[in-house]
């Protein structure tokens, strides 16, 4: 990274503490010209910083032209779910926007440095680098060491400090501390036996990361943005329940009747800001209550959800939804003719004020849930407590109640899928291509995966202060043993085809031990990779690796990694990465499995390339998380339907017979569906 880049860098260090604390583990210090506060150098810090930031005084940089954005407090929590705060991040934004290049952005974003809450400011300066192209070289740090207390328990970075204060103070070696398999809750209630999986530092990562992408309200309308966001929340409802089958556990049931108690409360034992203050907690048997929140100018009823649900319901039994003039406008999905009423739903269900169709009718359902869900302890701020952490996206997914209530969201999005006509055999067939047979290896052994434990290491000194000492947090999480794919492909032209690989994974069982039919496994199918490949006339064996898929994220960048870095900034790797920072952590590719092994198939379908590509100036790929992310500046890479071709019903008949699971479609020579095994392994994982 170049310097201007770097010192931009430095702000994302210690987010909640005043800009003149020496940040780049006391070498770098930010010094504020015309500002009549004293550097914060004491003798904590090993020597004086030897890197001085001069920043000058700034004309344009007023705290009055900042609008709305200094009225979230500071130390609060920021949930982009509140309309109220929609609005203050859009301020910010759009003050960093009118910014050019990493030193002036670095220059204006100090400014306003203490001046705004701590979470809303990191994540403006987040959204500006992500969409101004003089900044797609530099690199986001990972949002673990920004803010490792949403993360980490209290009670670990509390043990960290008690070791801190009884050290010797001339003692420089880092303080390491292990967050292992002690999660919110017990084994006592059956859901905290997920504790692992909802807890896990890589989704909640994700979540954060896609919404930072697409986001609703800030003008932002990316190629299938309502789409994406069907897709990439079905997707996590279904590998929520891969994870729940695994350990002997029903399904996840959907959050539909606000009339009634929650029967799981949550208790996430994380801390806000350094001053202390916690995210609210919510008892078992809470029943959710009309929302008034007047400190932040939130105002909703239950009633209002029940309404919204059933106009969204009418459109989609319908065929049609209002717009804001009055006028019926069809929803279907239709690849021909380019329709895509997904899109249109989704905007409206999310909801976005700006892009949905009829805002004022079919309300936002999603994000008042969430704020209903978040607040249901304390929903009129009678007791001044703080929202749960349902209300922000980097916490959201730590909560049961969040799969509760996006399996009611996606159910909503099933209703409209199986309204679509299916798939007929002309579509789901590719004549002159076909799979001869499938594998995966893993070790040398064939058809068996091995999940386990793993642990990796953040420095949660860089977003809190330890005295100037540096702390390393080892957190612990569920991972895989890498594999590969070998597929037997046979092409039967006389030329080269280029084809597309979609894969899919399901367990061949459901929670009673019976083989599930297609209905029951439809929506079960997660996907695990999709990729292209030119096939030669005649045999091809083709090998990929799980490292590559096409729906993950690579391991997130720490600080020490980008000031280790010597990539070239201009480099594709360089310019990609931000944006692939979005997908599905790798370490989370492969269920958990059972320890004596579980039942799984793999779904391998061919098609046509020459009918799924998009036609497109050249931009920057992206390796990485394209399935649930799409491509930056482009189109999203794939014609068809997301989910494709398990998003709708089959077809009564395949080749003049009756479909009744998954494994009738593999009748076609394009298709074939190939039994696994996964394995958990009780021991860490000993991976190279």
């Amino acid at each position: 990274m170049n310097i201007e880049q770097q010192q931009l860098l430095y702000l994302f260090e210690l987010p909640q503490e005043p800009l003149n604390r020496p940040r780049g583990k006391g070498s770098v210090l930010f010094v504020l010209e015309n500002d009549d506060t004293p550097p914060l150098v004491t003798t904590r810090i090993a020597g004086s910083p030897s890197i001085k930031l001069q920043v000058p005084e700034r004309n344009d940089v007023a705290l009055q032209d900042l609008g709305t954005a200094t009225s979230i407090p500071i130390g609060s929590a920021f949930s982009f779910f509140l309309a109220s705060h929609r609005r203050a991040a859009k301020d910010l934004c759009d003050v960093f926007m009118k910014t050019s290049g990493a030193k002036d952005l670095m220059e204006v974003a100090a400014r306003v440095h203490g001046h705004v809450n701590e979470s809303l400011f990191i994540y403006a300066i987040s959204f500006v680098i992500l969409r101004k192209k003089e900044l797609q070289s530099v690199r986001l740090p990972s949002f673990v060491e920004v803010f490792p207390s949403r993360f980490v328990p209290q009670e670990t970075l509390a043990k960290a400090q008690i070791r801190i204060n009884r050290m010797d103070p001339n003692q420089r070696e880092p303080v390491i501390v292990e967050h292992g398999l002690e999660f919110s809750g017990t084994h006592l209630k059956p859901e905290h036996r997920l504790s692992y999986w909802r807890e896990d530092y890589g989704l909640s990562v994700h979540h954060w990361h896609w919404h930072l992408i697409y986001p609703v309200g800030m003008g932002v309308d990316r190629d299938r943005k309502g789409e994406l966001f069907y897709y990439m929340h079905q997707q996590l409802i279904a590998r929520y329940d891969l994870e729940r089958l695994s350990l002997g556990l029903p399904r996840v049931e959907k959050l539909d009747n606000w009339r009634v108690p929650i029967e799981d409360g949550y208790f996430p034992k994380l801390t806000i800001s350094n001053t202390g203050r916690a995210w609210g907690t919510r008892q078992d048997n809470t029943l959710p209550k009309d929302f008034r929140r007047r400190e932040i100018g939130e105002f909703v009823d239950i009633t209002d959800l029940e309404i919204w649900r059933s106009r969204l319901l009418d459109a989609i039994h319908q065929g049609f939804m209002v717009d804001r003039k009055g006028n019926k406008v069809p929803i279907r999905d239709d690849v021909t003719s380019g329709q895509r009423g997904i899109d249109i739903l989704a905007e409206a269900l999310e909801a976005d004020e700006d892009l949905s169709i009829n805002y004022p009718f079919y309300g936002s359902l999603h994000n008042f849930g969430h704020d209903i869900l978040a607040f249901s302890h304390d929903p009129d701020n009678a007791h001044k407590e703080e929202m749960g952490v349902m209300g922000d996206t980097a916490t959201a997914m730590r909560d049961p109640v969040f799969y509760r209530w996006h399996k009611f969201v996606d159910d909503t999005f099933q209703e409209y899928k199986l309204m679509q006509r299916p798939y007929t055999e002309e579509e789901l067939n590719f004549s002159g291509v076909k799979i001869e047979k499938v594998g995966v290896v893993r070790n040398d052994e064939a058809d068996i995966l091995h999940t386990g434990w793993n642990k990796r290491g953040f420095e949660a000194s860089r977003g809190l202060d330890f005295n100037g000492r540096p702390v390393l947090v080892e957190l612990k999480h569920l991972d895989h043993e890498p594999f590969n794919y070998h597929l037997q492909l046979n092409n039967r032209g006389r030329t080269a085809k280029e084809v597309t690989v979609r894969v899919f994974l399901a367990p061949k069982f459901n929670a009673r031990g019976l083989k599930m039919n297609f209905m029951e496994q439809r929506i079960l199918w997660a996907e695990m990779d999709k990729f292209t490949v030119s096939l030669k006339p005649g045999g091809n064996h083709v090998v990929r690796t799980s490292k590559d898929s096409s729906i993950t994220n690579p391991e997130e960048l720490t600080f020490r990694d980008l000031e280790n870095s010597g990539t070239d900034p201009a480099s594709p790797e360089a310019t990609a990465f931000n944006f692939c920072g979005c997908g599905w952590p790798q370490h989370m590719l492969v269920p958990r499995g059972r320890p004596e092994g579980m039942a799984f198939q793999l779904f391998f379908m061919l098609t046509d390339y020459a009918i799924d590509k998009v036609t497109q100036p050249a931009a920057r790929s992206c390796p990485n998380g394209v399935s649930f992310c799409g491509i930056q500046d482009a189109k999203y890479p794939d014609t068809r339907p997301m989910g494709f071709p398990f998003d709708r019903r089959p077809p009564p008949m395949i080749l003049n017979r009756p479909v009744e699971d998954a494994a009738d479609y593999a009748r076609l020579d394009n298709a074939f569906i190939h039994d696994i095994s996964i394995k958990f392994l009780a021991d860490e994982l000993k991976l190279n």
